[in-house]
């Protein structure tokens, strides 16, 4: 390379962006971009694996699950390197993986903690052992939930909201999206809704804030569904009842067992895992996790 060459490049690499970029740079242009990519990035591959793998309970299922929800985290870190451009960090799976497992420890234990306590208050019951059941397809659907969910509500939507209009109202519109995404769910409610909301908004949100990475919530999400629908066999919002590992029965009122939307619409389930989340979200906020207002910011 040329003097009169690497002269050029610096000068452009210092050169202001354009109009284009300034407008494709911003929050609220970025968001619906973002969750087109990371759709778009599960749909393809969904679409694909359907014509290809044979369906049922099989380890297809499985299979077919954790490749979407690779696919759509490949698509979520495409969109954050070559639209956003936010610097390339260096690669650390140790981390990622101790993130994520113990994110699965964390949602695993909630949730049988959860069940415990409604089983306490005579609300719920173990019949018999089933034994391996649907194991494929809830590992399938626990990785596509886990993955694709938390790569669009926080990887996306949490994170250009917050870049607007700073962390507590991205929390509070995340939490409130993804409550209204469950209500056409089978058996939904408005108070259904409104749990998913605090539950699960506030805790998956706030386990993101706590490292700023999306493999704690991911593992969260993915070991809450698996462990509420193989291990105990409970409607997931307002799905069928699964064919898990337990034999087991709900019984008793709606606010103790969520009714037909399952335990995740039950008070217990409320307090429980929105307590959780406030845990997280005080000690996210006092490591300084919290972002102001585009407009409250000092300029860098």
């Amino acid at each position: 390379m040329t003097t009169t060459e690497a002269s050029l490049l610096d000068a452009a690499d210092k050169a202001p962006p354009g109009r284009l970029r300034r407008f494709m740079a911003h929050p609220l242009a970025l968001l619906p971009l973002g969750v087109f990519i990371v759709a778009v990035g599960a749909t393809l591959p969904a679409i694909v694996l359907k014509l290809l793998l044979p369906g049922g309970a099989s380890i297809f299922a499985a299979l077919s699950g954790l490749v979407t929800g690779a696919c759509s985290l490949l698509a979520y870190f495409a969109f954050r390197r070559w639209v956003e451009r936010v610097p390339r960090e260096p690669a650390r799976p140790g981390r990622a993986v101790r993130e994520m497992a113990v994110g699965a420890l964390g949602g695993a234990a909630l949730f049988a903690l959860i069940t415990g306590i409604v089983a306490l208050l005579g609300g719920f019951s173990v019949t018999g052992l089933r034994g391996i059941g649907d194991l494929w397809a809830w590992l399938g659907i626990a990785f596509f939930s886990g993955m694709v969910e938390e790569a669009l509500f926080r990887g996306v939507i949490q994170r250009q909201i917050e870049a607007m209009f700073g962390t507590w109202a991205a929390l509070a519109a995340t939490s409130a999206f993804f409550g209204l995404a469950h209500l056409t769910n089978p058996g939904a409610s408005l108070f259904a809704a409104f749990a998913i909301a605090c539950e699960a908004g506030i805790l998956l949100g706030s386990a993101y804030l706590v490292t700023r990475r999306l493999w704690a919530p991911i593992g969260l999400h993915m070991a809450w569904n698996f462990t509420q629908g193989w291990v105990f066999s409970i409607p997931v919002s307002g799905g069928k009842p699964p064919v898990g590992l337990l034999e087991t029965r709900l019984t008793g009122p709606e606010w103790l067992t969520g009714g037909a939307f399952g335990l995740e619409a039950s008070a217990v389930a409320l307090v429980v895992a929105s307590s959780a989340g406030v845990v997280l979200l005080i000690h996210a906020y006092r490591q300084g996790r919290f972002l102001p207002s585009r407009w409250k910011r000092t300029p860098a």
